[in-house]
């Protein structure tokens, strides 16, 4: 068992260097980004020093990987992702990403019904929502809009907003949610008339 785990640990340092080559980042970029020493970080790389959770989650977050790409834990024999789904201001959400930071994607239940007031709020970030099923509806700053399945909207979330399905089915909406900046794309046809 010691053995195995010597084993993992000596692999951390390797893997470390070979993402921050990767993104042709310096130790110093590296430190600015997650405030390790460049010392300590050079002597993890070269297996001097052994690596602590306390050290490799801010360099996971950095380099936007899951920890355990940088332990190299074993791939698992099943691909399906079984994400736990979040409970949150009454709907149901399912990671679709694993990937901390960076552009994460959501499948959201809005269950029907939900007649309270709406309440706009603002935050750092971008948003890109499709209705697959059922009817959304979003305040967006001065615009009141109703979504039907199939309509996409995208918008910069430091403009006040509120979504909701003020309707009597629920609403399944895929969202995709980036930090300021990161921007979705998608290209479609022009309708024909």
């Amino acid at each position: 068992m010691d053995d195995d785990l010597d084993g993992v640990l000596d692999g951390v340092g390797p893997r470390l260097r070979a993402l921050r080559q990767e993104r042709s980042a310096t130790l110093a970029d590296l430190s600015a980004t997650t405030g390790i020493s460049v010392s300590t970080l050079s002597r993890l790389e070269s297996g001097q020093r052994k690596p602590t959770l306390e050290l490799l989650l801010p360099l996971a977050r950095a380099h936007r990987v899951p920890l355990d790409e940088l332990v190299g834990a074993p791939v698992p024999d099943d691909p399906r992702l079984h994400p736990k789904p979040i409970e949150r201001n009454g709907m149901t959400m399912w990671p679709l990403t694993r990937r901390p930071g960076g552009l994460q994607a959501y499948r959201a239940l809005i269950p029907p019904g939900n007649r309270a007031e709406p309440e706009q709020k603002s935050h750092e970030g971008y948003e890109w929502m499709y209705v697959l099923s059922g009817r959304l509806r979003l305040l967006l700053g001065d615009h009141d809009l109703v979504l039907a399945p199939g309509e996409v909207v995208e918008f910069d979330t430091h403009v006040p907003h509120w979504f909701g399905n003020t309707g009597d089915q629920p609403a399944e909406v895929l969202v995709l949610f980036g930090p300021q900046g990161e921007r979705m794309h998608v290209r479609a046809r022009p309708s024909r008339r």
